[in-house]
């Protein structure tokens, strides 16, 4: 991949000699592993633009930039138009219930979503308050007997206001939270959910077996629709989101990379040889380039940036080399 990489880089350059595209071609047709690397990188590059191994001259990439973009816009445009469709009714039913992007769809007629790399605090009418980590959504139901959220994709912060009539709940994909007076974190996550609970508890039930589990404050879980786990010592780092901070403790360098990826739309890559390297720091979420920075120096490693949007982490270069 770091030799599609820099194929592509070369080739949109504008800089590239006359055999340059034969010798791209050749290097294309040498492997498989060269053409899906290929792939990918075109994929994460310009995912609205024509490929540029089918393209006469690729300097036409380029040039064509700005169309690709005015047709990215309309599309957006329609998306959001069905999104308000699925938003209600049977439509709305349908859409959740059948369809293979259904969280895509609901997350953008949500009643609060947050872009890629965003966080953002929001004021609930009775004065509870959540911070909405990135490219996460939730929708808000206040009715008279009940205060809930749908949390659509993500994860949340949730401070909860007193309220001695009203209960407090937070649905996901797998069940439903009850918060006893209490500050605490939910993040839906591919067939799961975890809660991490820092003041108070919160009461799980699962949404098809109907189990039920109290997680006390400092402590979290994982649940399904099925089972609760047993709750273990909660994660700071379920809580140091909401102030711009990742935090991690022992954790592995491809972890701690895998968590940083969600925070932007660049491509962040791990050589296999230093992926289980042990990482202890805490990492800027508002500032991609700072925190890989630091995460290089606090891994011993050195950061490879082929291309404006790729970065790569591998073993720092031996100074007796």
């Amino acid at each position: 991949m770091e030799e599609a990489a820099e194929w592509y880089a070369h080739l949109i350059s504008g800089e590239e000699h006359e055999d340059d595209k034969a010798r791209w071609e050749a290097w294309l047709a040498t492997s498989p592993d060269h053409r899906q690397a290929w792939r990918y990188v075109e994929a994460v590059s310009q995912r609205v633009l024509a490929p540029l191994r089918d393209t006469a001259d690729p300097r036409l990439t380029a040039n064509n930039l700005h169309a690709a973009n005015v047709r990215t816009s309309r599309r957006r445009r329609t998306l959001t138009n069905l999104a308000l469709l699925a938003g209600s009714g049977l439509l709305g039913w349908a859409v959740w219930r059948h369809t293979p992007l259904d969280g895509f769809v609901v997350a953008l007629a949500a009643d609060h979503r947050t872009d890629t790399g965003e966080i953002r605090e929001i004021a609930l009418p009775d004065g509870s308050g959540v911070w909405l980590d990135t490219a996460g959504a939730f929708n808000e139901d206040y009715r008279p007997g009940l205060r809930r959220l749908r949390l659509v994709k993500g994860e949340i912060l949730i401070t909860t206001a007193p309220d001695a009539i009203r209960p407090f709940v937070v649905d996901t994909g797998q069940g439903r939270l009850r918060a006893l007076g209490t500050r605490f974190t939910v993040r839906q996550e591919e067939g799961r959910s975890l809660l991490a609970v820092f003041h108070g508890a919160v009461e799980i039930r699962t949404g098809r077996s109907g189990k039920t589990g109290v997680v006390a404050a400092g402590r979290q879980a994982c649940f399904t629709a099925e089972d609760i786990q047993p709750p273990v010592p909660a994660d700071p780092a379920r809580e140091a989101w909401s102030r711009g901070k990742l935090i991690a403790l022992d954790l592995p360098l491809k972890d701690v990379i895998a968590e940083l990826r969600r925070y932007t739309r660049r491509h962040i890559d791990v050589a296999p040889d230093v992926a289980e390297r042990r990482v202890f720091g805490a990492f800027p979420l508002r500032d991609i380039d700072a925190a890989l920075d630091l995460l290089a120096h606090a891994a011993n490693l050195r950061v490879r940036r082929p291309l404006p949007w790729w970065a790569t982490f591998e073993a720092a270069p031996n100074p007796d080399d």
